[in-house]
């Protein structure tokens, strides 16, 4: 049941016939987990705490520095050397504090990950490191556990949704191979600030879209863009029958 104060504080999102009572009553039971609390995790956290979201819980192990507050909106310049995930989880706390936000303040990697996926109802991956993208998919293959997937780097970003629940969705391995992308991080190549704006702002909405069932998800499908054109463009993905992760699902 929602309180009057949920009542009253989700009350443009409960006004939609689509989405009403039953789709805010799906935010507020949901747990998700949000690996990264960067430029993608900023606004992915904000804009998810800020709708309802019952329990979230950020994995983030490093800090704030003078190069981040570019683009990562949640920080402040005299928080300068402190926890990014504690003090986006302050942040969202500021906003809604009638929701659960934990903090996970280490690197995870391999089968580290398999224990918070397997709690979550959602994974949302924002980190910029090809590594823990390939163990944060295998691990909610492996559970069974819908991924909302971004990147953002230049001035080009995508964004899909990879769930294994369903038996044609691919998974993120299907689409990439783990060597040769090593170098593709916003540290070695740079990104311009709105464009994790934009990208995180959709992997909040298709995070929302699987949680409540309204909508049509990016499962299947890939949207990239180009910020400096401003196009969209989408390709269709389809499952990879030799792909090594998912297919035996």
């Amino acid at each position: 049941m929602l309180s009057d104060d949920e009542l009253l504080r989700y009350s443009r999102q409960i006004l939609m016939p689509n989405f009403d009572i039953a789709g805010q009553q799906a935010l507020k039971s949901a747990r998700v987990l949000i690996v990264g609390s960067g430029g993608l995790g900023c606004p992915v956290a904000l804009y998810l705490g800020a709708a309802g979201v019952g329990h979230l819980t950020l994995v983030d192990d490093d800090h704030i520095e003078v190069a981040n507050l570019q683009r990562q909106i949640a920080f402040e310049t005299a928080q300068m050397g402190e926890s990014k995930a504690e003090r986006l989880a302050d942040r969202i706390r500021g906003i809604n504090p009638l929701i659960t936000v934990d903090v996970i303040r280490q690197r995870l990697e391999g089968e580290d990950f398999d224990a918070p996926v397997t709690q979550a109802s959602l994974v949302l991956d924002c980190c910029d490191n090809f590594n823990t993208r390939f163990a944060l998919n295998r691990a909610c293959v492996k559970a069974g556990v819908p991924l909302v997937s971004g990147a953002a780097i230049r001035g080009e970003g995508q964004i899909s949704v990879y769930d294994s629940r369903q038996p044609q969705s691919p998974c993120y391995h299907c689409l990439y191979p783990e060597q040769g992308n090593e170098d593709l991080t916003c540290s070695e190549a740079g990104v311009i600030a709105p464009l994790v704006g934009m990208i995180g702002a959709a992997q909040a909405m298709e995070a929302i879209k699987v949680i409540s069932g309204v909508g049509k998800t990016l499962v299947g499908r890939l949207l990239i863009v180009d910020a400096w054109r401003m196009e969209w463009r989408e390709m269709k993905l389809a499952k990879d029958p030799a792909c090594p992760v998912c297919n035996n699902k």
